[in-house]
């Protein structure tokens, strides 16, 4: 089932937005603030993103720019802002269309049927996506590790942390894109969060915690996974 987030402040419109969605088979999220946004889109893969650019927290533009870091989801811009300049701003930012309210429902629907048509986003590359290593298998849809033939539980942020990583695997993600996609801008500064959990992710997934393979850490910028 496609997966979109709908990130939008006004409840009324929420609600008729997930109505219509899960009517047309969607499975739907709500964020109704930026910063929530950016920590759902980072945990549950959306396949398509909604986005009204008026948010109570953040400008939209501010939160495209943050999924743009980790996600190449098509994003949908829905706007009170009609100025071609906003539309202009909104598409050079990564947005891959954009609709003025007040709109039509069944011209939204369609646009997006487009929007994840041309990008094949239709779950096919979350729903078998496996990670095996010489030490342990990760199951990112049903969040389930497993180390030695045993289930090893991990809490819910240390499952953010991880699909951030696996997401980028052989790359180095920032210590201030993790705190921020993880407990959010607030909390850029607390890279002791970061130390902390990585420790744990090393001690119940790496076969040698004291000597990392596969959680690399790169000293005063951030972290990377390997296979």
């Amino acid at each position: 089932m496609t997966r979109v987030l709908v990130v939008e402040d006004d409840p009324q419109l929420v609600r008729a937005l997930s109505i219509n969605l899960h009517a047309g088979h969607y499975d739907v999220a709500a964020a109704t603030t930026g910063r929530t946004a950016l920590r759902l889109a980072a945990s549950h893969f959306p396949d398509a993103v909604l986005l009204d650019l008026g948010l109570p927290d953040m400008d939209g533009i501010e939160v495209m720019q943050g999924l743009r870091r980790f996600s190449q989801a098509p994003i949908l811009v829905v706007s009170a802002r009609s100025a071609s300049a906003e539309k202009v701003r909104a598409l050079d930012a990564g947005a891959d269309d954009y609709l003025t309210k007040p709109f039509s429902m069944d011209e939204l629907l369609a646009r997006l049927r487009v929007a994840t048509r041309r990008t094949g986003s239709t779950s096919a590359a979350g729903d078998n996506a496996t990670v095996t290593t010489e030490g342990f298998a990760l199951d990112m849809v049903a969040k389930e590790a497993r180390r030695g033939g045993h289930t090893v539980r991990l809490t819910p942020t240390e499952w953010q942390l991880l699909e951030i990583l696996v997401r980028n695997t052989g790359r180095l993600v920032s210590q201030r894109q993790l705190l921020d996609e993880v407990w959010g801008p607030a909390h850029r500064t607390h890279s002791n969060y970061l130390r902390v959990y990585m420790a744990q992710l090393r001690r119940k997934l790496e076969p040698d915690p004291a000597h990392p393979r596969h959680f690399i850490t790169a000293p005063g910028m951030g972290y990377r996974f390997e296979r």
